[in-house]
């Protein structure tokens, strides 16, 4: 359990003190950007896999199981989930100043459609809901570890990385900031942003739909659990 802990520390720490600070701006200008990008992407993948065994070697050893699932939060993790691939594909399809070297949407007349007008980090909120979802129904303290660093992280980085953009970007990000709003809906219920269903794109809808299905059918072999409430 040391391990996974010092590993979900490590993954968590090195996003929010080096990625959304300014020690990223002195590294970028000492390393130059790409350099900088590519250490700080080996660095990532290079954790997350230490994350990975170290889950898997705290899973079978003592691990404390503090609750488990229950055919109702099943449920309520299936529909979790279909919203969190949907703000995956959706962030993942839609051109945004706020992923990485996507900087130049911002000269987009059109830029704030779609998922935009929801949250400008439909990823990373896509990310902390399949994580929290996760912790509903694995209560073990590995699983406690591992998706709580996760969560933790999805859920300030869209903090994080306004910013590092208003840092980088100023006025053009502010513009765009204003817009939009990093929690989602916030903008929409201020008054800001109307939703938009049909600027989505049933062809994302329809994909997230798809990836979600097939999600459900490989879990049991992939994972040795199946996320069906009657399974």
């Amino acid at each position: 359990m040391t391990g996974l802990i010092a590993a979900a520390a490590a993954f968590v720490l090195i996003h929010l003190l080096i990625s959304g600070t300014r020690a990223r701006d002195v590294l970028t200008a000492r390393l130059g950007p790409g350099p900088y990008m590519g250490l700080f992407a080996l660095a990532s993948i290079a954790i997350l896999a230490w994350m990975g065994f170290a889950y898997v070697a705290a899973r079978r050893g003592e691990d404390p199981v503090f609750w488990a699932a229950q055919p109702s939060t099943k449920w309520i993790q299936l529909l979790l989930m279909l919203a969190s691939v949907f703000l995956v594909v959706a962030g993942l399809t839609t051109p945004n100043p706020g992923s990485v070297r996507q900087e130049g949407a911002l000269e987009r007349p059109d830029l704030v459609k779609g998922v935009l007008r929801i949250t400008r980090h439909p990823f990373l909120w896509g990310v902390a809901i399949w994580a929290g979802g996760h912790l509903m129904v694995n209560g073990d303290a590995a699983s406690l570890v591992l998706f709580g660093a996760l969560f933790v992280l999805a859920a300030a980085g869209p903090y994080s990385i306004d910013a590092k953009r208003r840092r980088a970007l100023g006025e053009k990000w502010a513009a765009f900031a204003g817009q939009t709003s990093a929690a989602p809906f916030a903008a929409i219920l201020q008054g800001r942003q109307s939703l938009k269903l049909g600027e989505i794109g049933a062809w994302r809808i329809g994909l997230a739909g798809l990836i979600w299905a097939g999600l459900i059918f490989v879990h049991p072999y992939a994972f040795k659990v199946s996320p069906l409430p009657w399974r």
